[in-house]
């Protein structure tokens, strides 16, 4: 079996919303494949369809050879699934929550013993074995959440949002983690709204509004889009950003902190054509150079040129 997810056509709707809108990937083998998309996109509905916690409304799928419409108890017997929201005991203690989730997964004995060492040294919790899970802060739940969900040691992993609300070091971490799985074999499909954080993945499918604007490589998204990006820096930042904001050839201007980022359609002649504008207007020191797109900038183009 070349790939360890394959959809076509996935749908699903909520009355008369539709979240997820006919969209067809594929995820190989021991890939690290990231849904990238703001908040309400459609991913965790994704997500969980190919969890076999929603019954999509149409399309067909398959998660490690079993079908999503038909196998769905067995789908998640052998997946490793981390939510949103920690699914953890709160009254319960670290090595606790690892014994309850171990057992579901059907660990006994020597076998769920093993697991559970092997998880507490791998997300490294082995100092808060005893500590109640109520009282441990938000990235050491998250830690522990992604190992309840790899306790079976599963094929496929699922993680949505995993790093959400917990800071830069701590996310650092947690995707060394997940190259650790990948470097095992291990398929690992993961949901963010993190420009940075997709730039791990081997490969991205940028979605919004419950449909797949483009899906490639990090590097081969950057390449393949069909406009120039500049950076721009300026003493008064935000009057230069609204003057570039107003102007016909700009389409598309955002703030990246105090840096500014345009996107045009042909470079040729831009930074001599800014530059006059912008002295014109205020005679401030400015620099303005061309870059390489980010991921930021790709999103921009892709949901411009599908009109959304």
């Amino acid at each position: 079996m070349e790939y360890s997810v394959d959809v076509r056509n996935l749908t699903r709707t909520f009355g008369d919303f539709t979240a997820v809108n006919n969209v067809s990937f594929s995820v190989k083998k021991g890939e690290i494949f990231g849904f990238l998309g703001p908040n309400g996109a459609g991913k965790s509905t994704t997500i969980k369809m190919l969890c076999g916690l929603l019954m999509p409304s149409s399309g067909e799928g398959h998660v490690a050879g079993m079908d999503i419409m038909d196998q769905q108890e067995d789908i998640k017997k052998i997946i490793g699934y981390m939510s949103q929201r920690f699914s953890l005991y709160d009254d319960l203690s670290v090595e606790e929550n690892l014994e309850f989730f171990g057992s579901i997964y059907g660990l006994q004995g020597t076998k769920l013993r093993e697991r559970m060492n092997f998880v507490i040294d791998m997300v490294g919790l082995g100092d808060r074995r005893d500590a109640l899970v109520k009282n441990l802060p938000g990235g050491i739940k998250q830690r522990l959440s992604l190992g309840t969900a790899i306790i079976h040691d599963p094929p496929v992993l699922f993680l949505d949002e995993p790093t959400s609300g917990v800071d830069p070091l701590m996310r650092r971490t947690f995707w060394e983690q997940i190259y650790a799985f990948s470097a095992q074999g291990k398929t690992i499909f993961v949901t963010t709204h993190y420009m940075d954080e997709a730039e791990h993945c081997d490969r991205i499918a940028l979605i919004i509004a419950g449909t797949i604007i483009a899906l490639d490589t990090p590097d081969s998204l950057k390449n393949t889009i069909p406009s120039d990006v500049f950076l721009i820096r300026s003493d008064s930042f935000l009057d230069t950003f609204e003057i570039l904001s107003r102007q016909d050839f700009v389409q598309e201007a955002a703030l990246f902190g105090t840096d500014i980022h345009i996107i045009v359609k042909d470079g040729r002649g831009i930074i001599q054509r800014i530059r006059s504008l912008l002295e014109e207007k205020d005679g401030k020191r400015i620099m303005i150079r061309k870059i390489r797109p980010s991921l930021e900038d790709v999103f921009v183009v892709h949901s411009r040129n599908h009109g959304l």
